[in-house]
């Protein structure tokens, strides 16, 4: 609706100052509010990108690398009596870099070691990513909303003064309600009156008595 009304008001101009000044204002929250919806849609794909990369992240840990290290950590504790790893993938990976020369020892292979590190910062900063995306969007959201109810304020300002300026031109007045209408544009979605049949009240024609 603000888009419309900016694009009717430039082709109808008005040399009121304070005409003037609303149409800037309306301009300028009009250019703000892209921007923000720019900020929603790259917020949005990235807590997805983050989602979907945690996901596969978690899913390599469990089934390959974190999965070698239970095993060999279970040979390791016949040798080592009270050798325990905690459930979390980052309290695991701690004991396993404490207790790697006796790991290696039992067959933990240096290399997956190294991805698990590797894998376990890629987890934390994918985490990081989808909570500052996250952030993002809905600040966005936010200010959006408050743009849109602003937008629809400096309308309502321009509407009187379209209304007396437009008095006597009623195709452009016509013309100027549409394009304001929050909804948007009016379009006619009334059939024909056939004979024998009354005008409805609720949108289906009813047959005259």
């Amino acid at each position: 609706m603000g888009v419309r009304a900016l694009g009717f008001s430039l082709a109808h101009p008005d040399s009121s100052p304070g005409y003037a000044t609303t149409l800037a204002r309306l301009e300028d929250r009009l250019a703000r509010a892209e921007q923000l919806m720019n900020l929603q849609r790259d917020g949005l794909a990235q807590v997805h990108g983050a989602v979907v990369l945690k996901r596969d992240l978690r899913r390599i840990m469990r089934r390959a690398q974190l999965m070698h290290l239970v095993r060999v950590a279970e040979l390791a504790a016949k040798e080592v009596s009270g050798l325990e790893f905690q459930a979390s993938a980052r309290a695991m990976l701690a004991e396993a870099q404490n207790q790697k020369e006796l790991l290696v020892k039992h067959g933990l292979a240096e290399t997956l070691l190294d991805d698990l590190v590797k894998s376990m910062g890629q987890f934390d900063r994918a985490v990081e990513q989808g909570s500052d995306a996250r952030r993002i969007h809905v600040s966005a959201s936010a200010e959006l909303d408050a743009i849109g109810d602003e937008t629809v304020q400096l309308v309502n300002v321009m509407d009187a003064l379209n209304r007396s300026r437009f008095a006597g031109a009623v195709a452009i007045l016509a013309e100027w309600e549409s394009v304001s209408n929050v909804f948007g544009p009016v379009r006619s979605a009334e059939k024909p009156i056939t004979p024998g049949e009354t005008p409805p009240l609720g949108g289906e024609s009813s047959t005259a008595a």
